[in-house]
């Protein structure tokens, strides 16, 4: 391979094959080695490359030793250091705190190749190996973790991650802008305890090293005993997660404070074209051949993403803390041109499994308004409970990439696999991409996120009435129909949500059953740090109103209302037919639970086999919805 384009060095051997004997910086990732775009460490590896600094990767080092951060040599400028893809405590354990047996993130899937909270124990080890040397700590796990924040796992309230890990900055969102201004820096001299105001960037410090102006919410140990205090502070973050509005935010954690800057200006197209055009080999380190490679490069090998942020403002999603609500874009030239790319790659068999992103349909900020205002805040809504009359609903870019995808030789399918905001769809006047989307892009089933049905636990979660999921779903089949397809909707469903009471769950019980809709898998609520949903379970209070919101927390009843969710199965009938009697609703038994017998006071009979078990907290959840028929098999494609 030509100097650029092979993998970035993992170890001396491969630094003394470039005529390195030194590195500037040690780049430190929880997962494996994958140098694709998908990959957070092989965008921050690949753009301080471009930047011409010498880049070595350190990945799942061995987290019981300091000694393993000297496996590269001490570095001359500094550590960037990230926990990966996925959340290192949701990678690592179900809802309901199940350690998983499967980690898609590490060579062969083998679990426990990194620690628990792996941001945290990096940076700390890495100051431990070199403390002379600054640590810059970025991620989604830092991302979420940068204020006093509820941590599911542990029931308790921690505070910030800078504090816990002792990096010298975090830096939070996408952070092409914020990595190049601080390698900058670093490599001109600059101590990392004087880089203060680099915007998407946090830092500790004592009072006297304030700014002159921020806005400040509460700080730890208030936030740690009191609820409504953590509900005010989360409104302010999250009123404050705009590049264009965005103030300095302020939290005193148990001694120093902690200070955000605002938020980086996302990258514009011509930046984000740049990005995805650098020399990424688009495959795992060959280190890793012997053991099949990562599974995690499966579901994105031969996909592409074409955007960033999403505006829906779902108040279970992390994305509003992480990439923002403002929508991104690449140009068309430059999507087609990874596709053409994608058509040379080894192993290509003629599909593009996806097109998407966060959100696969959206192309252009939410609204013009956005540009120069800022987003809403306050907890306003793009997209819910009705579309804002500002909203830019447009297809058209998007759908003539696809098209260009399409005709390019090699290429037979398009699929769009990554989720369609339904609502931002069917509010388009022209319908050209829906009957476009339902004849090309669809392969047998369409991911969709209508997550539930009743009025009450749809407003908590930011999302539209279910009445215009009907009206999507219809026109879905009625082009399906027209187009001489067999083809299904796969609707993700969530159970307890704040605001979710047991009620709820039985209507949207009953709903699946008019519907005929019978999700395979599905989904509990995990609080991940950082979302809104998140405030609302640990406090029981909306931020953005104050009030009271009900959290289901009984381990009795949040297997209530699952089980709900999968009325159908045999397994569940007896908690199907408790939840009936519990919310008086004994009418839909025969409908909801056929098979469900009284048991006897006394039997004689060998006992019934148990049900396999349910473990839940996986991050897909399917079903298919496929009106006016016979609900189909499992397995039937």
């Amino acid at each position: 391979m030509q100097q650029g384009t092979e993998f970035l060095p993992v170890s001396r051997q491969e630094m003394a094959a470039r005529g390195w004997d030194e590195l500037d910086f040690v780049l430190v990732t929880g997962d494996a080695y994958v140098d694709h775009p998908s990959f957070g460490s092989a965008i921050i590896g690949r753009v301080l490359e471009a930047e011409g600094y010498r880049v070595g990767v350190l990945s799942q080092p061995d987290y019981t030793t300091p000694e393993s951060f000297k496996a590269l040599g001490k570095p001359r400028y500094g550590f960037f250091i990230g926990g990966g893809n996925v959340d290192s405590m949701v990678a690592h354990y179900s809802v309901a705190k199940i350690r998983r047996n499967v980690d898609e993130y590490t060579p062969g899937g083998v679990a426990g190749k990194r620690p628990d909270r792996s941001a945290t124990v990096y940076t700390q080890l890495a100051k431990q190996a070199y403390p002379d040397l600054p640590v810059i700590l970025g991620g989604l796990e830092a991302s979420l973790r940068r204020f006093a924040h509820y941590d599911y796992w542990m029931d308790t309230v921690l505070p910030s991650i800078a504090e816990t890990s002792g990096a010298d900055i975090i830096s939070f969102g996408m952070g092409e802008r914020q990595t190049v201004a601080i390698a900058r820096r670093l490599a001109a001299g600059e101590k990392a305890q004087t880089i203060r105001d680099v915007p998407g960037t946090c830092y500790m410090t004592d009072f006297a090293g304030l700014p002159d102006r921020y806005v400040e919410c509460a700080g730890f140990s208030k936030v740690s005993t009191d609820k409504a205090a953590y509900a005010r502070a989360c409104r302010i973050q999250m009123d404050n997660q705009d590049s264009v509005t965005g103030q300095i935010i302020v939290q005193k954690q148990s001694e120093k404070y902690l200070v955000q800057n605002p938020p980086a200006k996302p990258l514009n197209r011509k930046e984000l074209d740049k990005v995805a055009a650098l020399p990424f080999t688009r495959r795992w380190h060959p280190s890793y051949d012997a053991v099949g490679g990562v599974p995690a490069i499966e579901e994105v090998e031969f996909s592409i993403i074409h955007n960033r942020g999403c505006y829906g403002g779902c108040n279970f999603c992390a994305i509003t803390l992480h990439q923002g609500r403002r929508v991104t874009s690449r140009s068309v030239e430059s999507v087609v041109e990874e596709g053409e790319l994608l058509t040379r790659q080894p192993g290509f068999k003629g599909y593009i499994h996806d097109v998407g992103g966060p959100t696969a349909n959206f192309r252009l900020p939410s609204c013009k308004e956005q540009m120069t205002k800022g987003m809403c805040q306050g907890g306003k809504k793009c997209l819910a409970p009705s579309p804002c009359p500002h909203l830019l609903v447009d297809h058209t870019e998007y759908l003539s990439m696809l098209r260009k995808l399409r005709a390019l030789p090699g290429v037979k399918k398009v699929f769009i696999r990554s989720g369609i905001r339904y609502d931002y769809l069917i509010w388009d006047k022209n319908d050209e991409f829906f009957k476009e989307l339902v004849e090309h892009h669809v392969s047998g089933q369409l991911k969709v996120a209508p997550e539930h049905c009743a009025p009450n636990t749809l407003k908590y979660m930011g999302k539209p009435p279910v009445e215009v999921f009907n009206k999507f779903s219809a026109k879905f089949y009625e082009l399906t129909k027209k187009a001489g397809k067999k083809q299904y909707l796969v609707p993700y469903l969530m159970s307890s949500h704040p605001g979710s009471t047991l009620n709820d769950a039985v209507i949207l019980a009953e709903y699946l059953y008019k519907h005929k809709i019978r999700p395979e898998q599905v989904q509990d609520f995990y609080p991940t740090p950082g979302t809104v949903a998140t405030c609302m379970f640990y406090t029981g209070l909306d931020p953005y109103t104050m009030k009271q919101v009900f959290v289901e927390k009984t381990p009795e009843d949040k297997a209530l209302q699952r089980a709900l969710l999968q009325y159908y199965e045999p397994r569940n009938a007896e908690k199907v037919v408790k939840a009936l009697r519990k919310t008086g609703r004994e009418d839909l038994i025969p409908l909801l639970a056929p098979t469900w017998k009284p048991r006897r006071e006394k039997s004689t009979s060998a006992p019934a086999p148990r049900g396999r078990n349910d473990r839940q907290g996986r991050s897909v959840q399917q079903g298919r919805f496929t009106p006016n028929s016979k609900p189909p098999r499992k397995g039937r494609k």
